[in-house]
């Protein structure tokens, strides 16, 4: 028998605690199962130096809502909703060092324990093996037949994407991702690499034709400074690709706000903020693709003039804290 939810996806309303027991008893685990494994990663969020927000990163406003008090690790994290744009992020934030140790000891091993499986450097190859298939066939009609020679990957991991990417196309390959052990698998396969964050980057002038930025921008710290610099290091003729993990599909698919954020994302984007971000940045959007999975949204730009008044309507700033508001209070839909 399955109750037709898999571990990402158990609802944590109160109204929904016996179909929960359910599946928890059909797949064998329960959610102190987890806790536990949690806790024995020993990461002290308390203990973490952290920044508060006192503005929003893409309109500027300084009205929030505080979304939720704790993240899917039961950690005492905040998430907070601009009420200008609906731009959620997590407030307060760690900071940029702290956050350089956590993807260098913690982010693995704690993903790994929420899901109760392995979750690393060599592991994660034959997921992301998949994961470059799809994009690399999306791309295919916006790279053949065009003079492109360079490639740069930000927040590559082990190199599978970017050296698929960079062989297929025939393109020569910069990786950068702030994991160390991940950096030295991108670096036996031929690639370039730069240790660090995209805030840190400094590539001394050269510019690349074709920047991919996969399953990252959620992990960024400054999401609007890091899309203009990005703009910066592209050719005017190039092509960006960046996915997002759309917020509003998260909460609607694990019926829970908290369930949808985590501490290793410091934001939470929904194609109306995402569309916002790309088009101040000067980015055009020409192909919007809704991934397999249903979670991801990612989008095929060219570099355009910034649009820098470019925001969400208020309508669809309102629909996402009524869609919020419903997820935290009404029963989960069996």
């Amino acid at each position: 028998m399955s109750c037709g939810l898999s571990v990402r996806t158990w609802p944590r309303d109160p109204s929904s605690a016996t179909l929960r027991a359910r599946c928890e008893t059909v797949m064998g685990i329960t959610d102190d199962e987890r806790h536990q494994r949690i806790e024995a990663v020993a990461f002290d969020y308390g203990a973490q130096s952290v920044s508060p927000v006192s503005s929003c990163n893409l309109c500027g406003d300084e009205r929030f809502v505080v979304l939720t008090h704790r993240d899917r690790y039961r950690f005492s994290v905040q998430a907070h909703a601009c009420q200008g744009c609906g731009l959620v992020f997590l407030n307060p934030v760690m900071t940029a060092d702290a956050y350089r140790e956590f993807y260098a000891h913690v982010y693995r091993p704690l993903v790994s324990a929420y899901h109760g499986r392995l979750i690393d450097a060599t592991t994660v190859q034959a997921e992301q093996h998949d994961y470059v298939e799809e994009r690399a066939a999306l791309l295919e009609p916006y790279v053949e037949g065009r003079d492109y020679r360079t490639l740069l990957d930000i927040g590559g991991s082990t190199g599978v994407v970017a050296h698929a990417l960079a062989t297929r196309f025939g393109l020569r390959g910069t990786l950068l991702d702030p994991a160390p052990a991940e950096i030295e698998k991108a670096r036996r396969r031929g690639l370039d690499t730069f240790t660090g964050l995209i805030e840190d980057f400094d590539p001394g002038g050269e510019q690349f034709d074709i920047v991919v930025m996969c399953q990252t921008v959620d992990h960024l710290l400054d999401i609007s400074r890091a899309l203009k610099s990005i703009h910066g290091l592209m050719r005017t003729d190039g092509v960006f690709f960046v996915d997002i993990v759309d917020f509003r599909a998260a909460c609607l698919r694990h019926w829970s706000v908290e369930e949808s954020v985590k501490v290793d994302h410091p934001y939470y984007l929904t194609e109306t903020t995402m569309e916002a971000y790309l088009t101040r940045a000067g980015f055009g959007i020409v192909r919007t693709d809704y991934a397999a999975d249903h979670l991801h949204v990612g989008y095929i730009c060219r570099p355009r003039q910034p649009v820098s008044g470019a925001l969400p309507s208020a309508g669809a700033v309102q629909q996402l804290f009524d869609e919020v508001r419903m997820v935290q209070n009404a029963p989960r839909p069996v």
